[in-house]
């Protein structure tokens, strides 16, 4: 089986057009980006709780712990929730790197710029829910925990 390059459905090989969103697949199936989950979730779970998927982004710490209890039974707003931890993981150890290592410069101007780029990707990441995706953000996707 392949995969579909806009919308991530399974098609089969020598498909012409994507039978659930109409995309043009070129005489085949692209490969699919390996850290794009989003066809892995059903559309009506993401459709109805895109904005619980929201919350851990938008509301920190309180966001992670009010999802966690609210949506225990969708694998979407789970996947979120797990990429939004990585998140707050990677903002903590750089503001404990910018305040224990405050004595040098380099290190409080290198952590500004860690969470500026955090930053960033967690406004990617929103717009990306918006749109129905379940992709893993750059550069957190890297970290082995939370799979």
């Amino acid at each position: 089986m392949a995969f579909c390059p806009k919308c991530g459905a399974q098609v089969e090989e020598g498909t012409p057009f994507c039978p659930k969103c109409g995309a043009a697949l070129n005489g085949g199936a692209a490969a699919v980006d390996q850290f794009d989950h989003t066809a892995e979730f059903d559309a009506e779970d993401v459709s109805n709780n895109k904005c619980y998927a929201l919350l851990p982004y938008l509301l920190g710490i309180v966001g992670i712990l009010v999802t966690a209890l609210i949506s225990k039974d969708s694998p979407y707003v789970q996947f979120h929730l797990r990429q939004a931890i990585k998140y707050t993981v990677v903002n903590s150890l750089l503001g404990i790197c910018a305040v224990a290592l405050v004595w040098t410069i380099l290190v409080p101007i290198a952590a500004g710029i860690g969470a500026l780029i955090v930053f960033v990707l967690k406004i990617i990441t929103v717009f990306q829910i918006f749109g129905g995706k379940a992709v893993e953000p750059a550069i957190i996707r890297n970290l082995g925990f939370l799979k």
